[in-house]
């Protein structure tokens, strides 16, 4: 556990210190040449100095206090037996303005996240707070519509809850599509069978898949079935029981596509709807079956609707300022 002391005077610069009781663990969290040190000094303003376990931290009294709490949320977590990467870094900063929320910024090892999934290779924790909310709606709701720009984790994280639940139990299938907006003519012009033809579509949920079970596990479901990348136009006709159901790229289906995708919907099933309103690939924008039926659905009971931001997204920070730049901030 890390021990904190404070030192500052109101309205002074702030100059904190932080102990750590595992040296052990100080090289992971610094990382690579401090670069995690590094990446808190430039996203909070701050000096941070580590001089054998103790690491003092000095700036603007608020700055200063979040550097600290990021660090101490980093390091219990690699206490707990969790790896942090930059994009872990990335989040907890982002967080750290709201260091009383679950699974952020966690005071304690013994007091692990509340909302967490866990797969074969990873555990997956929030990173910002619409991914709490994002979590909690794939635990508590049966057709979850994730709203928001690339780089938020929609689709990953959705594809997580549904390994762990076929992991568990609770499903016997998974059932992962996308549209494949440049389908018919251009499609027909590259080579090989129809899979081949389609699996450039769908790379990003196979992705997904490997980061959460291995190879081998992977490959040996979808060969007996319990794991189906398709395109939605596989879908008709089908009713999916007992199956987690995701649909990817969803602002790039026609109302009727959506329609039909929709009702496909079966018993002890769960779905989840990903896809950004503002990136349709559509010819005609204005027929995303997507941003149709949001606007047909909100508010019908067990049907949640969960919108990210650009302060959501947890790839490099130069994405969220990218998505700014193109879209406006977030109102």
């Amino acid at each position: 556990m890390a021990k904190k002391s404070d030192a500052a005077a109101p309205g002074e610069r702030a100059r904190l210190e932080i102990e750590f009781e595992q040296p052990h663990l100080l090289g992971p969290l610094f990382g690579e040449f401090d670069r995690n040190l590094v990446a808190i000094e430039d996203r909070l303003g701050v000096y941070i100095a580590a001089r054998g376990n103790r690491v003092q931290i000095e700036g603007d009294p608020e700055a200063a206090a979040r550097a600290r709490d990021v660090l101490a949320g980093l390091y219990n977590r690699l206490d707990r037996g969790e790896d942090i990467d930059a994009g872990t870094v990335d989040g907890v900063i982002a967080m750290s303005a709201q260091p009383t929320l679950d699974g952020i910024v966690a005071r304690d090892v013994a007091d692990p996240p509340k909302v967490m999934i866990r797969t074969r290779k990873k555990t997956i924790v929030p990173r910002s707070k619409t991914q709490i909310e994002y979590m909690e709606a794939l635990a508590r709701d049966d057709m979850i519509f994730a709203l928001g720009p690339a780089g938020t984790g929609k689709t990953y994280v959705a594809v997580a809850q549904a390994v762990q639940q076929l992991i568990g139990g609770s499903v016997d299938r998974l059932i992962l599509s996308r549209p494949a907006v440049e389908a018919g003519e251009r499609l027909g012009f590259l080579p090989g069978d129809m899979k081949e033809k389609v699996d450039p579509y769908l790379r990003p949920l196979y992705d997904a898949l490997y980061d959460m079970l291995p190879t081998e596990q992977v490959e040996r479901r979808i060969a007996s079935g319990e794991i189906e990348i398709a395109p939605i136009a596989f879908m008709r006709g089908r009713t999916l029981n007992d199956a987690f159901i995701i649909l990817d790229e969803a602002q790039n289906t026609t109302p009727a596509q959506m329609k039909m995708f929709l009702t496909r919907f079966g018993m002890r099933s769960r779905m989840v709807i990903c896809g950004d309103p503002r990136q349709v690939d559509l010819p005609d924008i204005g027929k995303s079956g997507l941003g149709d039926a949001v606007g047909k659905l909100e508010g019908i009971p067990k049907i949640a609707m969960i919108r990210f931001g650009a302060a959501d997204v947890v790839r490099h920070p130069l994405v969220g300022r990218i998505v700014e730049a193109y879209e406006g901030p977030d109102e």
